[in-house]
């Protein structure tokens, strides 16, 4: 390696640096951590969270995890109703913004009114808006920016990280 190498290298890295730093996930996104925000109105502990949640659903809700893509028995879920947050519970989006996004993970272009928060994910190098339950904090999925009208959006959630709840049409 030369000089020339090296001075090229450190070059690029400092950028890659300065734009994954100021890069927004979205739009209008600060890059702030959400989650770090305000603190969460169901807690427990991790002991308490094994307890309260099978091994799958642990890994999404609790470690970040990501469910394998077309394993989720929510991506056929076609009834009127609610997805619920796997965790506490919470309803986190109605079965009205539902679309087939083709991604292999249950899709909704729009959440419930101050169901979910979100944060900013840097974790694979690339910046994405990582969308967590509001209620316990549970990661979901990601959010993204090539969705339906009306809003644009593709909230890709892992199915294993919520329940659904069947309502009156």
């Amino acid at each position: 390696m030369n000089r020339r190498d090296l001075v090229t290298g450190g070059a690029l890295a400092g950028a890659a640096v300065l734009v994954r730093g100021f890069w927004p996930a979205r739009a209008g996104e600060t890059g702030k951590n959400v989650t770090q925000a305000k603190a969460f109105d169901v807690t427990h502990s991790e002991a308490e969270w094994h307890r309260l949640l099978t091994p799958e659903q642990f890994e999404v809700l609790r470690a970040d995890g990501t469910e394998r893509p077309f394993t989720s028995a929510l991506l056929d879920e076609h009834r009127h109703g609610r997805f619920v947050c796997a965790g506490c519970d919470r309803d986190l989006f109605s079965s009205d913004t539902k679309f087939d996004s083709g991604t292999g993970w249950p899709s909704f272009w729009a959440s419930l009114p101050t169901a979910v928060r979100e944060e900013r994910d840097g974790s694979f190098g690339f910046v994405r808006t990582a969308i967590r339950c509001d209620q316990c904090g549970g990661h979901l999925g990601h959010v993204f920016d090539d969705g339906p009208k009306p809003t644009g959006l593709r909230y890709c959630m892992n199915g294993v990280a919520m329940a659904f709840r069947t309502t009156a049409a």
